[in-house]
């Protein structure tokens, strides 16, 4: 298969698929661990280290534009493969299976996205773009300064609106991960019987416990569960 049908062709868009979503799963844990230093106790101390360590290192800033060239090809190429599925489709069949036939989010994972893709774009301007490029508050740690990224989140929680944005996206990346976990393996080629039980365990597991995860830091921060 040559670049240009990795990017045309439908098998090739769905191999651009699987293993950008694989890449953003790996993402996903190392983010979600990161983020969970909020509940170390300590009013940020371990997080805004964490985080300065992510924003000052040459490595992890060359797997940032790595990370955005993922996000990028991800939504470009789900986007391209629902429109080839709906022309493909062309009109809807005479008889709806519902659930039979696929599960509701397999078959809404274009709407699940959008709303991932809006998430983005917030999450970005709340936190990414002031700790990046506009600057923040400095926070003084065994004398050395570090940009305060745990007192943006406080400020950001504080308004309720926003919590449940961000728990409503939780949720839709929950039912993304769903179906986008197992399917992102399948396409690469891990689709052996012996293995797809466990796969799909682990799968479900995977888009249980990450959004909640994630869910959790808005809401523990709105209600003072942090300091």
């Amino acid at each position: 298969m040559t670049w240009k049908q990795m990017f045309t062709s439908s098998v090739g868009k769905k191999l651009v698929m699987g293993f950008t979503g694989i890449f953003l799963v790996l993402f996903l844990i190392v983010h979600v661990g990161l983020n969970a230093c909020i509940w170390a106790m300590d009013n940020g101390v371990m997080f805004n280290k964490a985080a300065h360590f992510m924003g000052a290192n040459v490595v992890p800033r060359i797997l940032e534009i790595g990370l955005f060239a993922g996000f990028f090809l991800h939504i470009i190429q789900g986007y391209m493969l629902e429109m080839q599925n709906r022309k493909a489709r062309g009109t809807a069949y005479a008889v709806s299976y519902g659930n039979k036939g696929s599960k509701w989010y397999s078959r809404s994972m274009a709407l699940l996205g959008t709303l991932l893709l809006l998430f983005l774009i917030f999450h970005i301007k709340h936190f990414w773009v002031p700790s990046r490029i506009t600057g923040l508050e400095p926070m003084l740690i065994d004398g050395k300064e570090y940009h305060n990224l745990y007192g943006e989140m406080l400020v950001v929680f504080e308004n309720p609106v926003i919590v449940a944005f961000y728990v409503i996206s939780c949720i839709s990346l929950a039912y993304h991960l769903a179906h986008g976990f197992q399917s992102a393996f399948r396409t690469i080629g891990i689709n052996n019987p012996k293995y797809t039980t466990l796969l799909e365990s682990v799968g479900y597991g995977f888009s249980i416990i990450v959004p909640l995860a994630f869910a959790m830091m808005p809401i523990s921060m709105h209600l003072g569960w942090v300091n």
